[in-house]
């Protein structure tokens, strides 16, 4: 192919990708493709990242943990608990990345890029290389759980570092739900200019609570129909048995019984109807029993119910940590839908949360009606995909190029049926 040619290859798939996406224009950067030796044109050198990569020489690796060997992410562990200390979510935590590993099927090959800078300072990538030919990296759990995450890492330096150490890995990279306002953006950006091609394209927000005092009445943060609702809802559970609320944290001796009373409640609704429910869910259930196992373990669990009469009608699976209150799982039993069980629970850990001094209540997810009657503050994030100039980005950036394609063609049709 000739170089002329080939830029405007490159044109085209740049312009066919972004015309998809509004938030943000790629990269657009000059071919500089190790598929075209024979034209010259060579990839650009690629940077070289200062600091070591958790080995003993100091050189730039990568470790590779095949799936029935995860535990060897216990070599890893004190480095990456070292870093938690500036890491603001769970997700980001070595016990839920543990979690993945021991129970999901990741359909590809463990691939830790871990960055050290210090003892205590790096950076670490917890990724899946993809099976086939194209060998994407993701983030590890991301595309089963969605619950959104980032990078780990413990200062600018060991991010850039870390982003430079992707790069040259040579594979498509597929990070999904990244706070939109994350460092990572950028540092992702920065390593591939000149180098490959990156595009930034809206994800799921996800909503929180910046609390403060007055959240320690949360019924007083909410308008008066609200205020309203959540009297009527405690008069119409009262008149069913007295109300009582409890935010537990078990010792792992005490979890199983629990923990299964938490599931039958989330279950007994639409989600255990439909599947979704984590007792039901047979791929999601192994992640969360054991992830509740390791969290209770290390004492971030919080298992809150609440009760009319002896009976459990509304539970959270939560953590506390990070100087947070983060809600994992929720339900309620449908026989008590008119006592809104589930909004009387949340007022009640809402409260707790502000009364315990903490920072803020994180609901994960995605926004939805229920969580806007708390808050408006809505966490925008993206999904960044990256594709190095060498055979697997080339590749990936067309095989995207054709799916994007194909997509409009199908939205195309569907609109002229109607």
């Amino acid at each position: 192919m000739h170089p002329f040619r080939t830029t405007r290859f490159f044109q085209r798939l740049v312009s066919d990708l972004s015309s998809r996406h509004r938030v943000d224009c790629p990269d657009v950067l000059r071919p500089h493709n190790a598929l075209l030796p024979q034209y010259g044109i060579v990839a650009a050198p690629l940077a070289r990242v200062p600091g070591g990569v958790s080995t003993r020489d100091g050189e730039n690796r990568s470790r590779d943990l095949p799936r029935d060997s995860y535990r060897q992410l216990d070599d890893i562990a004190p480095f990456w608990q070292a870093l938690e200390g500036e890491i603001t979510s769970p997700i980001q935590q070595h016990l839920w990345s543990e979690s993945c590993c021991a129970t999901l099927p990741l359909d590809g090959e463990l691939h830790f890029v871990v960055v050290k800078t210090g003892q205590q300072t790096g950076a670490i990538a917890p990724l899946v290389r993809a099976k086939g030919v194209l060998g994407r990296l993701e983030y590890i759990g991301v595309k089963i759980l969605r619950e959104p995450t980032d990078l780990v890492f413990s200062d600018p330096v060991a991010l850039k570092n870390l982003a430079h150490a992707l790069l040259k890995l040579g594979s498509p990279l597929f990070l999904d739900r990244i706070p939109a306002d994350s460092p990572t953006v950028a540092a992702i950006r920065d390593a591939y200019r000149g180098r490959g091609l990156v595009r930034i394209r809206r994800a799921q927000p996800y909503p929180r609570i910046l609390l403060h005092q007055g959240w320690r009445k949360p019924e007083s943060q909410v308008n008066s129909g609200r205020r309203s609702d959540l009297r009527r809802a405690v008069r119409n559970a009262e008149k069913i048995g007295p109300l009582s609320y409890q935010i537990l944290s078990p010792t792992p001796s005490e979890l199983a019984p629990i923990l299964e009373e938490a599931l039958n409640v989330e279950a007994a609704n639409w989600k255990g109807s439909e599947g979704s429910a984590i007792a039901h869910d047979k791929l999601r259930g192994q992640f969360y029993r054991h992830y509740a196992a390791a969290a209770c373990a290390a004492g971030i669990l919080r298992l809150c119910f609440l009760r009319i009469g002896s009976k459990a009608v509304a539970m959270q699976f939560a953590l506390e940590c990070a100087g947070s209150f983060w809600l994992l799982k929720i339900g309620y039993r449908d026989e008590f839908a008119r006592c809104s069980p589930g909004m009387l629970l949340l007022a009640e850990t809402i409260r707790y949360a502000a009364s315990r001094g903490l920072a803020s209540f994180e609901f994960l997810g995605n926004v939805d009606n229920w969580t806007r009657v708390w808050t408006q503050d809505e966490i925008q994030s993206v999904t960044i995909r990256a594709y190095p100039f060498g055979a697997r980005g080339i590749a990936a950036l067309a095989a995207d190029a054709f799916q994007a394609a194909r997509r409009r063609l199908e939205e195309t049709l569907k609109r002229k049926k109607q």
